[in-house]
């Protein structure tokens, strides 16, 4: 490697809550530099969250980190090249890669999601993550399963 690599940068805070991992969600969320909107899609959705699951002694932020780490996939399968054949190599994922991951995974799952705001749509998947089920928990299922499946090429691991 030539090059050195680049510094990390530190993400300020979000206003509301004051954590920058409510930043990063929001950076992953934003369409072509509009950061206010993403954040007014954000809270919307974690008062949407609050109001849904009024009965859970959690706050809507507690929520969105539980819903979060139930989707984050420990596990995930690279291709390698090995003498003409490509295999699947199940690999650990770093840990800044995971949050990545489950980041963008619940943005697309909700994205996808039919009909009514970004916002609904976005409390609707975060509801479903935290109970275990929607798209992007079926997501890292899928992963894991598919890690599970090709264990036995984890040999090929470098």
């Amino acid at each position: 490697m030539r090059k050195s690599k680049p510094k990390k940068r530190i993400l300020l805070p979000d206003p509301r809550y004051n954590d920058p991992l409510v930043t990063r969600f929001v950076n992953n969320m934003m369409l072509e530099g509009k950061k206010n909107l993403a954040y007014k899609i954000f809270y919307e959705a974690l008062d949407i969250v609050d109001t849904k699951m009024k009965d859970s002694e959690k706050s809507a932020l507690e929520i969105w980190k539980k819903a979060l780490e139930n989707i984050t996939p420990q596990v995930e399968v690279k291709s390698r090249r090995v003498g003409g054949a490509t295999f699947q190599v199940p690999m650990e994922v770093r840990p800044d890669r995971k949050i990545s991951i489950s980041m963008k995974s619940l943005i697309h799952f909700a994205r996808k999601r039919s009909g009514r705001s970004m916002s609904d749509n976005l409390a609707a998947e975060i509801v479903a993550a935290y109970n275990e089920e929607g798209g992007a928990f079926k997501k890292k299922e899928d992963t894991h399963r598919m890690a599970e499946a090709n264990k036995a090429f984890a040999h090929f691991r470098f």
